[in-house]
């Protein structure tokens, strides 16, 4: 038995901010599998909202997934498992009162991978498989709820992060202009046209020229259980003539470029000047760290690259772009296990052009705009249940 692994994903589990924690009981309505190349899936359906943790065990092999306050509304009898590598399925309930399901495998080596499924839905898949591509690695994983906020129709809340603020300028130009003072404007004019359109509401996390740490920012999104979390940025980069937006999602596995890893250690640093450590190197959050590292954020940051590339798709026809593509890197202000979050610069100040359009209040209104169109893109596309774009894509379709 892996019991240093199993040991992890329980305290993955514990540790897991209040936000995520999900208080009313959840069914496990319909268990189905299907086999397609290769891949074993099992299907698990849901009536509303849970938080799955999994591990495996070699002697015998098998994986284990504990669904924290859930109940089974199905038998897992009539679970047709020919053909597949599992040679049994059953249900218990641990010392603590969860609902644990134990799948039986035929052998050792076969990999586990948990999916959320649809994005906002519902439904929890576990692939298996002698080799599966490393997109969402077995572990702690959550299946979204629809927010609800006063029944179907709520409103979709987006949470918009001007960055630095206070004592921390941010980026400076060549004559003095502060970075913060940029994104502050640029956030207030998305947060305004987020909350003109129906269907949206947005919520800054300042709205003066404040400190805030890094990691407070995000826990905003999450606290709210926002749909969205947009961090604002205008940086300056190591050489002047670098220009145009970017748009900028988590990577927990290295930087996708030089300059993405420089702006991530740059806006990583800023709260060493709040007089702590930077976000990160905390000795005492060492166990949230790990906890970060071990939970299953793919799927999270699968859906913020789509968002990020709508954004960016639509930043292109007001700006010059600096990257065609969404970039990776650790940024410590994305790491919301919960939320979708991507970090946009809106152009680099440190550069002349950049700067001087920057501070162009037509120009900044158009970013704001561009912002908002590649949100409302993804979300028209891929409207999260019980929302009220939700409601009107169905009633269209109808």
């Amino acid at each position: 038995m892996q019991r240093r692994s199993v040991l992890k994903f329980i305290v993955a589990g514990l540790a897991l901010p209040a936000s995520m924690t999900v208080h009313a009981a959840q069914a496990v309505r319909r268990v189905s599998v299907d086999r397609a190349g290769g891949v074993t899936t099992l299907v698990f359906d849901f009536t509303g909202p849970v938080l799955a943790n999994s591990f495996s065990l070699e002697r015998p092999p098998r994986v284990v997934l504990d669904l924290p306050r859930a109940v089974l509304q199905t038998s897992l009898s009539g679970v047709v498992l020919d053909g597949t590598p599992v040679t049994g399925i059953r249900s218990g309930i641990t010392p603590t009162g969860d609902l644990r399901i134990v799948m039986d495998l035929d052998r050792p080596g076969v990999r586990a991978v948990l999916r959320p499924t649809p994005p906002g839905g519902t439904r929890l898949e576990v692939q298996l498989a002698d080799a599966l591509p490393a997109v969402a690695a077995a572990g702690v994983v959550r299946v979204p709820p629809a927010r609800a906020s006063g029944g179907a129709g709520r409103d979709l809340l987006v949470v918009i992060d001007a960055g630095h603020g206070g004592k921390d300028p941010g980026a400076v130009g060549a004559k003095g202009e502060q970075e913060k003072i940029v994104a502050l404007q640029i956030a207030t004019l998305l947060a305004r046209r987020v909350n003109a359109q129906k269907g949206y509401k947005a919520k800054l996390v300042r709205t003066s020229d404040v400190f805030i740490p890094l990691r407070k920012r995000a826990q905003v999104a999450q606290r709210l259980n926002a749909d969205l979390f947009v961090s604002v940025h205008a940086d300056a980069a190591p050489r002047l003539t670098a220009s145009g937006a970017s748009v900028f999602a988590l990577s927990q596995a290295g930087a996708s470029s030089s300059m993405a890893r420089w702006l991530a250690d740059r806006e990583n640093g800023a709260d060493a000047l709040g007089g702590g450590l930077p976000v990160g190197l905390e000795q005492s959050d060492a166990m949230v760290a790990g906890v970060l590292l071990d939970m299953s954020m793919n799927a999270t940051i699968s859906t913020s690259l789509d968002l990020g590339h709508s954004v960016l798709a639509q930043l292109g026809d007001v700006a010059s772009l600096h990257q065609a593509k969404v970039e990776q890197a650790g940024f410590a202000v994305l790491k919301s296990a919960a939320v979708p979050s991507i970090l946009v610069e809106t152009g680099f100040i440190s550069n002349v052009g950049d700067c001087r359009r920057l501070h162009d209040t037509r120009h900044q209104r158009r970013i704001a705009e561009a912002i908002f169109a590649g949100v409302d893109d993804y979300f028209r596309r891929l409207p999260p249940p019980g929302s009220l774009i939700a409601a009107r894509a169905a009633a269209d379709t109808a």
